[in-house]
């Protein structure tokens, strides 16, 4: 078998990251997604591709050791109104990859899930693994699926599994995303002198996770053997924050005033996403070591030396 990591949405946020860390420890990455990367580390083989056939993943696998699935195509708000984007998109893509992983059911798979969007609204208490899901989106929705399709690969094949839910991860490297990722869309208005939209109040709290704590528990993972069967794991800070202390924070660290406008909420949004770690930390000793004002200071900095 080879010695590498297959990195499914490797130059994407949280699948670049990952694969540069990676690499920089001396593990060879094949790194598969649908844009060149602006950087990429010598260990790191990248492939701008967007397989979706298990042909097409076969051979990546016969050269991999562990396969980690970062790759998505859609957001919350993109594939509102619209559930046959996940088809053509993220459960064509994920299936298959499993369906060649039945050739090789030895290979360890670290999926990465969601956690804002599967637990629904969290109100008592901060949501765990053993919480029912609830997803309001069909983003969400798709995730789950393919949960229950990675559970039954497991089953029928004995593969090994790991499905993370993240909260929401931020920090330097995530680039604007129209409708996505709130950090560096506000960062960015911001910058450009202009208004952001708010969906509702600003009162919906949610759960933020740096990018360097999220990396930290992957490598923890891929460095040991993953248990036969589908284990869950939420990846968060558990901390909740609103929109409104959010951007008051963020204006702290940039010295600047953030202009905003509202709108009516969205349906696919919940009023509070809080995420309980707990089991990371017990499975692994993990939990996270940067702080929202420090990631943020991080963030600011890193955006401001991007060129314009």
């Amino acid at each position: 078998m080879a010695d590498s990591i297959l990195v499914l949405g490797g130059n994407g946020f949280i699948g670049h990251a990952l694969s540069q860390a990676l690499a920089q420890r001396g593990t060879p990455v094949i790194a598969v997604g649908r844009h060149s990367p602006a950087s990429a580390h010598a260990g790191i083989e990248t492939i701008v591709a967007a397989p979706n056939t298990s042909e097409e993943f076969l051979p990546l696998l016969a050269r991999s050791r562990a396969v980690v699935h970062a790759a998505s195509t859609s957001t919350p708000g993109s594939s509102a109104g619209n559930p046959l984007a996940e088809v053509g998109g993220n459960l064509q893509t994920s299936l298959a990859l499993l369906q060649a992983l039945q050739s090789f059911p030895d290979r360890p798979l670290l999926y990465f899930s969601s956690g804002g969007t599967l637990y629904g609204d969290v109100q008592a208490k901060a949501a765990n693994e053993s919480d029912s899901i609830r997803p309001r989106s069909y983003h969400g929705a798709g995730k789950a699926a393919v949960e229950h399709f990675i559970d039954a690969w497991c089953s029928q094949f004995a593969g090994a599994a790991t499905v993370l839910r993240p909260s929401n991860i931020y920090g330097p490297g995530q680039h604007e995303r129209q409708g996505f990722a709130i950090i560096p869309t506000a960062f960015g208005k911001m910058l450009r002198d202009e208004a952001l939209t708010v969906w509702g109040d600003g009162s919906a709290e949610r759960d933020y996770l740096y990018i360097d704590d999220l990396v930290a528990l992957c490598l923890t993972i891929l460095d040991r053997d993953m248990p036969t069967g589908m284990r869950v794991l939420n990846a968060a800070s558990g901390v909740g924050i609103s929109l409104n202390t959010l951007f008051e924070k963020m204006e702290a660290v940039s010295g600047q005033r953030l202009q905003r406008s509202h709108d009516a909420s969205r349906k696919v949004d919940v009023a509070r996403a809080v995420i309980d770690a707990g089991q990371a930390r017990m499975a692994y000793g993990w939990s996270p070591t940067t702080d929202l004002d420090e990631g943020l200071r991080q963030t600011w900095r890193w955006l401001r030396s991007i060129p314009r």
